[in-house]
């Protein structure tokens, strides 16, 4: 008996000191003029997602209806209080005005600030904090402008007309008959592929060599939903210390050690060999000697027309050309995220874009029309980076994608200081330092009062005069603000690339297996369909 009270009492105390740090923050928001959602020891409020009983897109816009009246709420996620945002007006505030107060993202997967824990993802430009994260910025800004995007584009274009012809020689061994393919892994590997020799300066072909080495490490690194991946995402949200401390990552070292080799050896033939080639591992070269200078706000204007291109704000311009020191392991960092950003985000984008041309046949038919007189006006040249931003139409078809089907569904804001909230009326209260706000993109993108008919796919709200009565501050397919997409030029581009050329040779079109309405895969894993996207590949006539 004796034996066993000494065995209960400290397990007891151990679990009630478990339970207590579990629960601790239940009630956070209780004393707030706000209002939340219940909360569970350790799911938090998530429980539903957690337990993959709904997508996260299909999960923001839950959340963001269950107080429509209301401008922000309080949810708690897993063991961290949120302050979710709806209002535009306070989201541009935080995101934008008071910027200073919300520098940083919610740390997640490893921390930036420790020098001994080699995590690449917390070196990356998304993970990294404060004055670091201010200098890295401005470094790799003046890479993503307008001008280095057009030396860049002819890779796009190179990779964009070698799927077509591949599917274009792949139809033609099967007599022309049209054939059936799941889109997400058609534009994976054109997305594999433009990466691959964008950023990595390297060329793949993951069409005709499907099991190349790029693609097959691309695609273990992006499978979230892998039960030790998932382990060690809640690892990082319960016991983020101890996650460092044992030095883990998001990522396997076996693909981490992979991109890591291909980066290093590059860097080291290119400078043994004084290799110039437009590409992301050229400008990162470029960026760390500090050579790289930001390009006037006039030569951009072409680009900013496009609805869904992010202006870079003047933290990116302030020390262009100072250079920041980049340590071999970040500029590997830095290469990755763009990878990562264009092997799944962009071919997400580009996989219900189609889905969305495919059952929307007049939206199709307007869009081909469009591309086949700009292929005219190039005298059946090559797409040109003047032309593919010429194309309003396929900017309007783009933009209204990107706003139905945000690969990225929510962003995030870490408050570094009290920041008092006060909206002159009756709403006053203070968002406390080293809370979260979370900005629900896909509740805003279809939420009636700024989309009307908001799951109708209508590219007409983006026309030429419709365009100016949509709220900047609730169309953020790319962030807003600062720590918005740097990419975003890079990420048109390269759909809209891509669309080009595969709408001249074929028509998407339905099959059987075309669900509709398309359903989620459930789940915090990135946005994808729960059954395949299916089209249908005609050759035109």
């Amino acid at each position: 008996m004796e034996i066993d009270l000494i065995v209960l009492v400290p397990l007891v105390a151990i679990l009630g000191a478990l339970y207590y740090y579990i629960t601790k923050d239940n009630k956070y928001f209780h004393d707030k003029p706000i209002p939340s959602m219940a909360a569970e020891p350790l799911f938090g409020s998530t429980r539903q997602l957690l337990t993959k009983k709904t997508s996260f897109h299909d999960f923001v816009i839950s959340i963001y209806n269950k107080y429509p009246l209301v401008k922000v709420f309080g949810m708690i996620d897993t063991l961290t209080p949120m302050f979710v945002v709806r209002d535009p007006e306070l989201i541009k505030r935080i995101g934008v005005k008071d910027f200073d107060y919300f520098v940083n993202h919610r740390p997640v997967f490893g921390n930036s600030e420790d020098t001994h824990n080699k995590a690449l993802f917390g070196k990356t430009l998304i993970a990294i904090k404060d004055q670091r994260w201010r200098d890295m910025r401005a470094t790799l800004s003046p890479a993503f402008t307008g001008s280095k995007m057009r030396h860049m584009f002819e890779l796009i274009v190179e990779c964009s007309t070698n799927m077509a012809k591949f599917y274009k020689s792949e139809l033609g061994k099967k007599g022309g008959v049209p054939q059936e393919y799941e889109m997400k892994d058609v534009f994976t590997r054109f997305a594999n592929d433009v990466i691959a020799t964008c950023a990595f300066g390297i060329k793949v072909d993951s069409l005709n060599n499907p099991d190349n080495d790029f693609y097959t490490n691309g695609k273990k690194m992006m499978a979230f939903n892998r039960p030790i991946v998932m382990l060690r995402m809640i690892g990082f949200r319960v016991l983020p210390k101890l996650m460092n401390w044992l030095n883990e990552d998001l990522f396997d070292r076996e693909q981490q050690q992979f991109f890591t080799e291909i980066i290093r050896d590059t860097v080291r033939t290119r400078e043994a060999q004084g290799i110039v080639r437009p590409d992301m591992i050229n400008l990162l070269m470029q960026a760390r000697k500090g050579a790289l200078k930001h390009q006037k706000e006039a030569e951009d204007r072409e680009e900013l027309k496009s609805f869904a291109t992010v202006e870079e704000s003047e933290v990116g311009r302030g020390q262009s050309g100072k250079g920041v020191q980049m340590d071999d392991l970040e500029m590997v960092a830095q290469c990755l995220i763009f990878f990562l950003a264009g092997f799944d985000t962009v071919s997400t984008c580009l996989t219900f874009l189609t889905h969305e041309l495919t059952i929307n046949r007049d939206v199709q038919d307007k869009l081909y029309e469009e591309i086949l007189e700009t292929s005219k006006s190039l005298a059946g040249g090559p797409l040109t980076y003047d032309a593919v931003h010429g194309m309003r139409y396929m900017d309007m078809v783009v933009s209204e994608g990107l706003r139905m089907w945000s690969p990225a569904p929510a962003t995030d804001r870490l408050c570094v200081r009290d920041y008092v909230v006060d909206d002159g009326d009756r709403l006053k209260f203070t968002i406390d330092k080293g809370t979260v706000v979370f900005i629900p993109i896909a509740g805003l993108h279809h939420d009636p009062q700024y989309y009307p008919n908001p799951y109708k796919f209508d590219p007409e709200r983006f026309n030429e005069e419709n365009r100016d009565k949509i709220n900047p501050n609730a169309y953020l397919p790319f962030g807003i603000g600062p720590r918005n997409c740097i990419g975003s030029r890079f990420a048109l581009m390269e759909v809209k690339a891509i669309l080009y050329y595969m709408m001249l040779e074929f028509s998407f079109e339905r099959t059987p297996n075309t669900q509709v309405p398309l359903k989620l895969g459930k789940g915090f894993a990135g946005m994808r369909a729960e059954k395949g996207v299916f089209v249908e590949l005609r050759p035109r006539e």
